[in-house]
């Protein structure tokens, strides 16, 4: 702190500044005006050099030593107050200006009804703000700001951070305005099991499978992929129940119902955080084997690829995806993944890509 700030075109004084002209007009040294006013030489040289902010108590003893008025003192040290909170104002904006550029606020027009202010990037800041529910847009740099990263924070740029906070925090506030009973686990498995037998259902399961985690207490948020996130989901307790995220870049029937199910492993298991792309560890291998053995029974799996005898063909992933009750781009996926089939093999036909209301 210093005697003195300048702000705009204004300047403010710290009381310290008078103070320090009364004492010098007083014809007293520091040591006996400070015996008179009832303070230690070093309190009032703190006070006189604006290092210390002005008590009411100090206030009091100034306008009884002086004659003036305790709102004199008072109204002083409330200017300066303003003018410094005013210039870290100014700043912390431009500070947010700078974290809205990495997340676009393109991504908040586009996808959630913000108004289009081209240039305008103060008022931006403003809307995505109140949008968000933040008192800055810099907390969105934090790590663990929305919820626990686990492990990836270390490798992550800054940008990369606020974009997962962002989507994080977008899901829970809506979870927060959903009315959803107390998490029940055991209706959540239960839940789990239904929405397992909609994964053929490509134009209704949404609706169906959210209203069954809502039941289960657990508050189902599909969103707009914020490029550069790297985010596949999230999961997070929010009062007594649950919000569990997914993204949308993720749509394709094998990759949509392997994040859903391994986020709802998480959830399952208590695992509460966020699931980036490059996780490893053994609380996502442990989410992983549960996608996997829920999507497809691991003993029926094994025989599957036992009697293909290295040959898997169309008809035969069909058969047995329909005699397990799943789609057949779950199936192929899999096959995909664990290194049955190359990436390129002639049957995309089988991947559907399922059509989802994002939030």
């Amino acid at each position: 702190m210093s005697k003195y700030i300048e702000y705009k075109d204004s300047l403010a004084f710290h009381p310290g500044y008078y103070i320090e002209e009364i004492v010098e007009e007083s014809g007293l040294t520091q040591a006996d005006f400070a015996k008179r006013l009832g303070t230690t030489p070093k309190n009032l040289s703190l006070l006189m050099r604006g290092r210390q902010s002005l008590s009411v108590d100090m206030a009091m003893k100034l306008s009884r030593l002086l004659g003036t008025t305790v709102h004199y003192w008072l109204n002083l040290q409330n200017a300066y107050d303003t003018a410094i909170a005013q210039i870290a104002s100014e700043e912390e904006l431009e500070r947010e200006k700078d974290v809205l550029k990495l997340l676009g606020y393109d991504y908040f027009r586009d996808n959630f009804g913000l108004p289009d202010l081209p240039r305008r990037l103060g008022e931006q800041v403003e809307r995505v703000r109140t949008f968000l529910d933040v008192a800055s847009l810099t907390v969105l740099t934090d790590r663990d700001m929305a919820v626990s990263f686990r492990s990836s924070t270390g490798t992550m740029s800054e940008g990369g951070i606020a974009k997962a906070n962002t989507m994080v925090q977008i899901a829970t506030n809506k979870a927060v305005a959903t009315v959803a009973p107390k998490f029940d686990r055991k209706r959540f498995k239960e839940a789990i099991e239904f929405a397992l037998t909609q994964t053929t259902n490509h134009e209704g399961f949404y609706p169906l499978i959210r209203e069954r985690f809502l039941e289960a207490g657990v508050v189902l948020v599909v969103l707009p992929n914020l490029p550069g996130s790297k985010t596949n989901g999230a999961t997070k307790r929010v009062g007594k129940s649950v919000m569990m995220m997914v993204n949308d870049r993720r749509l394709y029937a094998d990759s949509f119902w392997f994040t859903l199910l391994h986020e709802a492993g998480h959830v399952i298991y208590g695992d509460y955080g966020i699931s980036f792309e490059s996780d490893a560890g053994d609380i996502e291998q442990k989410a992983d084997e549960y996608a996997e053995n829920k999507l497809i029974d691991p003993w029926l799996y094994q025989d599957f690829v036992r009697r293909s005898k290295g040959r898997f063909t169309m008809p035969f992933i069909t058969a047995f995806a329909a005699s397990i009750d799943r789609d057949p781009g779950i199936v192929l996926g899999r096959l995909e993944n664990d290194g049955y089939l190359k990436h390129r093999n002639g049957m995309q036909s089988l991947r559907c890509k399922y059509h989802v209301s994002v939030e």
